[in-house]
């Protein structure tokens, strides 16, 4: 059952996508060149609505389809972000509306409800953070639901959901993209992957699987890390955006856009692996597992000089 709704959620993907990018262009939703966007020509970014169907398989298999209420919502949110760009504070206060939705249907107690609507609002903004290379996105989100189907429980039918939408996805995602997530694909992805640890199967420490979580997610909350001690350093706003996230910078020395989104995704396969032996160990073990990566992380970021602030990085 597991395999059938990672292959569903394939073959959805690469029977919406390219009907996503035609209506895309019908209708101008593309993303043009500047200086802001690297891509050299028009790329429509409905991907959001590529993905969506197959992201949907995931709870209807899991017989909990109250799960796709905050699915849709984020969907709904990214989608206007897009269009019309929301200030920052309208914008976050939708993302709690989207918590909060998540909150009320996921299982487990209040603890783990509160902790999956703050999750959700972090993983949203991640996703979308991270979004910036083709092919990064949904190869960081291809491995981080890998790891979390391993969780067990409902948790698997909508992480494998997750998996099986992104291969799909990167067929037209790679290098060159030829369609984008877009705020609407981003939203949703980090607002997907945000209800697994809720859903995780009762055979496993829910403590365990908490502090596992941060492994689970790791490149995508790294990378909101490094963004916001960089401003930080910087005296920049933090809703102010550059284009000096730790992957920009990684092309800024030479490396291509595919071997960039490429090391993004082993790394993240990587720190995967890690929740996954946390989730599987008693709560003190996993918090030292967990904070053994994090530390980790830091160290690769802070050698790589990643948290200097970068002088004319234009704003995005």
């Amino acid at each position: 059952m597991a395999l059938a709704v990672a292959l569903i959620a394939i073959a959805l993907t690469l029977a919406a996508t390219p009907v996503a990018a035609g209506l895309a262009r019908r209708f101008d939703l593309v993303d043009r060149p500047g200086p802001l966007k690297p891509q050299q020509a028009p790329v429509p970014y409905l991907g959001g609505a590529a993905v969506a169907p197959a992201l949907a398989a995931g709870p209807v298999a899991a017989g909990r389809p109250e799960l796709l209420a905050p699915m849709a919502l984020a969907l709904a949110l990214g989608a206007v972000d897009d269009h019309r760009g929301l200030a920052p504070t309208t914008r976050l206060g939708a993302e709690v509306v989207v918590g909060i939705a998540a909150a009320l249907v996921v299982p487990g107690p209040v603890a783990a409800r509160a902790a999956t609507a703050a999750l959700v609002v972090i993983l949203l903004n991640a996703w979308n953070l991270l979004d910036g290379l083709d092919g990064l996105a949904a190869g960081v989100a291809l491995a981080s639901g890998g790891a979390a189907a391993t969780l067990g429980g409902d948790a698997a039918p909508v992480a494998l959901a997750v998996t099986g939408a992104t291969a799909g996805f990167l067929v037209f995602n790679r290098p060159p993209a030829r369609i984008y997530l877009g705020d609407g694909g981003a939203y949703l992805l980090g607002t997907t992957l945000a209800l697994t640890p809720a859903l995780a199967g009762g055979g496993l420490e829910r403590w365990s699987v908490w502090l596992a979580t941060p492994m689970l997610f790791g490149i995508p909350v790294a990378d909101v890390g490094v963004a916001v001690i960089r401003r930080a350093r910087a005296g920049v706003p933090l809703f102010a955006g550059d284009r000096s996230h730790s992957y920009d910078q990684l092309v800024d020395r030479g490396l291509g856009v595919g071997a960039t989104s490429a090391i993004f995704a082993a790394a993240q396969v990587g720190l995967g692996a890690l929740g996954v032996l946390a989730v599987r160990l008693d709560p003190p073990a996993a918090f030292a597992v967990t904070a053994a990566g994090t530390t980790s992380v830091f160290l690769a970021c802070l050698g790589a000089g990643l948290f200097t602030p970068r002088r004319n990085a234009p704003g995005r």
